[in-house]
C-alpha cells in the first residue's frame, strides 16, 4: 500500500458512562478511520486510557474503526495514558518499536496546537489532521476557550519536566 504516513496517532477523548463514545471521541476516531480508508495512512494507533470510565478509551476507539471496517492488524492500541502529555510519551516508544517515523496526528482542530507542543517536547514529528464537528455548536466554541489556560498549564509542566 502506497501510503503518504506509516501512522496515525489518535488521541482519546471521553467515554460516556454506558461505555460508548463521546461527540469528540467518535469525531476523531471517524476522521481517522476516514483517512485511512482513503489511503493517506496504513496504521492508526489509538491512544488513551481508562481516564474516566473503567474502559480505556483506546479500546472503544479500536472497537470502532473495527466496526467500520478497517482490517484488525491495522488498528493498534495505548491503552495507558491520562492525558496528552501521556498519549506522547507512551506512543513515542510504540513508534520506535514499530520503526513508524511518517506520523500523524489527529484530534479535535482546536487541540492540535497543544497536542503538536506536546509531542514536539517528546522529540515525535508529527504532521497535523484536526478533526471538526458538522455544525459549530457552543461546546464546540467552549472548548476553544478552555484550550488558553490549558495551554498555560502545558508550558509550566512541559518546563517543569524537561
Amino acid at each position: 500500500m502506497d501510503v503518504e504516513f506509516q501512522c496515525a496517532i489518535v488521541l482519546g477523548a471521553k467515554v460516556m458512562e454506558d461505555g460508548t463514545a463521546s461527540p469528540a471521541l467518535a469525531r476523531r476516531v471517524t476522521h481517522a478511520v476516514a483517512l485511512a480508508q482513503a489511503g493517506k495512512v496504513a496504521n492508526l494507533l489509538m491512544s488513551g486510557g481508562p481516564v474516566n470510565h473503567p474502559t480505556p478509551e483506546a479500546h472503544v476507539m479500536r472497537d470502532m474503526a473495527l466496526a467500520a471496517g478497517l482490517a484488525p492488524h491495522r488498528v493498534h492500541v495505548e491503552d495507558r495514558s491520562r492525558n496528552t502529555i501521556d498519549n506522547a510519551r507512551l506512543s513515542a516508544a510504540i513508534l520506535a518499536a514499530r520503526k513508524w517515523e511518517s506520523v500523524l496526528l489527529v484530534t479535535d482542530s482546536f487541540h492540535l496546537p497543544r497536542a503538536r507542543l506536546i509531542f514536539s517536547a517528546h522529540g515525535l514529528r508529527v504532521h497535523p489532521s484536526g478533526a471538526r464537528p458538522d455544525r459549530i455548536s457552543v461546546e464546540w466554541v467552549l472548548a476553544h476557550l478552555r484550550e488558553i489556560p490549558a495551554m498555560a498549564k502545558t508550558l509550566v509542566r512541559l518546563h517543569l519536566t524537561g
